[in-house]
């Protein structure tokens, strides 16, 4: 008999996934309302509730700040019935809350769950960001390369030329350089207003999604989400910690950081088998979003394992209450 103390992700994982779930039926109700906190805050709420039916002793390492700045599913917040094992849980409970305010594509909720000790407890701060799928060569592209030896890099690796590969941006006044560095090699760009976890996903995917690299700053603790994602799905992702200000290095201290300039890869954010889930809330490129009905909502969601490198689409049906 395994060991209730044990990670037992294949247990687990339909767990993760009703976490998933329950937050983002929580948010729809608030999809084109306009109130990005509302929306938020219900997912959060609901995201906590689940947790907590759990059998876990889980501590949130990423989520929606440290204590003081978050109500609930702060940093170090412990969750779950406390009968089970010790778990990371890395979240985002509702990835996109200005898409889901404006009903706009890509909302999701996300969530991420490891053993206790195995992923990158990163400081709310920026992160330089670097992605692709899986089926290449180790270092492919590197943090070091400039945006156009990235593309020019991985079109050779693919065997096609430059103007045949896709990079998804971030759009915001700060990628403006980047952005036209990477046209000036020809390859196409797909700007995205919000969800850096979803535009990263999109690259382990390329043949569906038509993106075959991720650049740009974002938000760390989405870059953690992201890693989990792709240790899931195979892919490489690379990561450095971006800082403003003493503020911003402080946090990074505070969680342990003390080599400031180090890059991340996957595997150094995400270290053991994780179990990754994320439901659509509005309409998406990799999830379709809520479906209302006359007395019924409809998710769907992706659930992932590391350790089986296995992923399944679920679609949940459930009586409106």
């Amino acid at each position: 008999m395994a060991d209730a103390t044990e990670f037992q992700d294949r247990l687990l994982s339909l767990g993760l996934a009703r976490v998933s779930e329950a937050a983002a039926i929580a948010s729809a109700k608030l999809i084109g309302r306009g109130d990005e906190k509302a929306a938020d805050q219900a997912a959060v709420n609901a995201m906590r509730d689940q947790l907590n039916l759990l059998d876990i002793a889980g501590v949130v390492v990423i989520g929606e700040g440290e204590r003081d700045e978050a109500p609930m599913l702060f940093i170090g917040e412990e969750v779950g019935t406390g009968n089970g094992p010790a778990v990371d849980i890395a979240l985002d409970p509702l990835e996109g809350t200005t898409l889901t305010a404006k009903d706009m594509p890509n909302a999701l909720t996300v969530i991420a769950m490891a053993p206790r000790g195995t992923l990158l407890h990163a400081p709310d701060v920026y992160m330089d960001k670097l992605a692709i799928g899986p089926g290449f060569a180790p270092d492919t592209v590197t943090m070091d390369m400039s945006p156009a030896q990235r593309v020019r890099a991985l079109a050779r690796a693919k065997g096609v030329a430059a103007d045949e590969i896709t990079v998804c941006i971030l759009e915001r006044p700060r990628h403006e350089t980047l952005i036209a560095e990477v046209r000036s090699t020809g390859a196409a760009i797909r700007l995205i207003t919000d969800g850096d976890v979803a535009g990263v996903i999109h690259c382990a995917e390329s043949e569906v999604t038509g993106i075959d690299m991720y650049m740009g700053s974002g938000g760390a603790p989405e870059g953690v989400l992201a890693a989990s994602a792709l240790k899931c799905m195979g892919g490489q992702i690379y990561g450095r910690l971006l800082f403003r200000n003493d503020d911003e290095r402080a946090r990074a201290a505070k969680a342990g950081i003390t080599d400031l300039n180090r890059i991340y890869t996957r595997d150094d954010m995400v270290t053991a088998d994780v179990i990754f889930a994320a439901t659509g809330v509005t309409q998406g490129s990799i999830l379709a979003g809520i479906k209302m009905e006359p007395g019924w909502v409809t998710t769907e969601t992706i659930l992932m394992r590391s350790k089986t490198g296995s992923v399944r689409r679920m679609s949940y049906r459930s009586p409106l209450k």
